[in-house]
């Protein structure tokens, strides 16, 4: 298998809406995000699938060391030796994927969030940095454009917290922040124990807002003139903020289960967005993220 087959195929089994972003692009621009998109993915497993913490940290720096090697000339890993033909075509940073790395350090030491502040580093490290990258090998022209793919990724990662809400409480992690959970009356126990509620759907309708307004601030801020070669990224705020807005229209059950989209709808939500090359219209929010 070559690197680009084993990023390809870890792509493809991961199963993420990331996935159908990528198949429009020009093959050289597909093997690069693939070969990204791997890279998030390993670092991403090394938390979620090693139990102990201390066996998690030590894989977290080896691949810090790996990215040194990267830059270095001499990767070691499937992931790296793909990545490496592309350092010299797109903006694929030692700086930005250290700070992947770092995003999941967080991970591992913490699982509360005080402020919504403190929630936003550890979405742009583990989300907005990505989208910077990403931008990059779509093809960016406009400066501006890195705060649109930092902002988008915030809206991702958002959704992706209200929608794994349940199963990140199944890990002792709480992701909502606590003054959000303070205010409308609620604790950690009260998530950690599932318990689903009046107070907890009004709690998600305020998430929700906020999230739509990352995506709204982030269409605002991509520049007309990269708007054609950002498609992929706006094919997946079509995929994501209509999985937020099935999610709302369930009555944010996510304690239990986990709300997602069809594979024929993603990939018809795809098509549509690549032809349009627009950005998505969105719901009006419920209720309104308070500052």
């Amino acid at each position: 298998m070559t690197p680009d087959e084993y990023c390809q195929d870890k792509a493809a089994r991961s199963g993420s809406s990331f996935y159908y972003s990528f198949l429009f692009l020009p093959p050289e621009r597909r093997r690069a995000i693939t070969a990204l998109y791997a890279f998030c993915r390993e670092v991403d497993d090394v938390v979620d699938e090693t139990s102990d913490p201390g066996v998690a940290r030590v894989k977290l720096d080896w691949w810090v060391g790996e990215v040194d090697r990267l830059y270095g000339g001499t990767p070691q890993h499937p992931v790296t030796l793909a990545l490496a033909a592309h350092l010299g075509s797109y903006d694929i940073t030692r700086s930005r994927l250290i700070e992947v790395i770092d995003g999941m350090r967080m991970d591992l030491e913490q699982n509360r969030y005080l402020d919504y502040t403190g929630l936003r580093l550890y979405c742009r490290r583990a989300a907005g940095v990505v989208g910077e990258m990403a931008s990059g090998i779509f093809g960016r022209s406009d400066p501006q454009t890195l705060r649109y793919a930092d902002t988008l990724g915030l809206a991702f990662q958002l959704t992706n917290i209200i929608r794994d809400v349940g199963e990140d409480a199944r890990k002792g992690r709480i992701y909502l922040p606590i003054e959000d959970l303070q205010r409308f009356g609620l604790t950690a126990a009260d998530i950690l124990a599932t318990r689903h509620s009046p107070q907890f759907v009004e709690l998600m309708r305020f998430q929700a807002a906020r999230a739509r307004d990352c995506y709204r601030e982030a269409y605002a801020l991509l520049p007309e003139s990269d708007r054609r070669s950002q498609r992929p990224g706006l094919i997946m705020s079509a995929i994501y903020s209509t999985l937020l807005d099935e999610i709302e229209r369930d009555g944010f059950l996510v304690l239990d289960r986990r709300t997602s989209l069809t594979p024929i709808r993603k990939l018809l939500l795809a098509w549509r967005t690549w032809v349009s090359g627009r950005p998505p219209k969105l719901s009006v929010p419920r209720s309104a993220p308070v500052s």
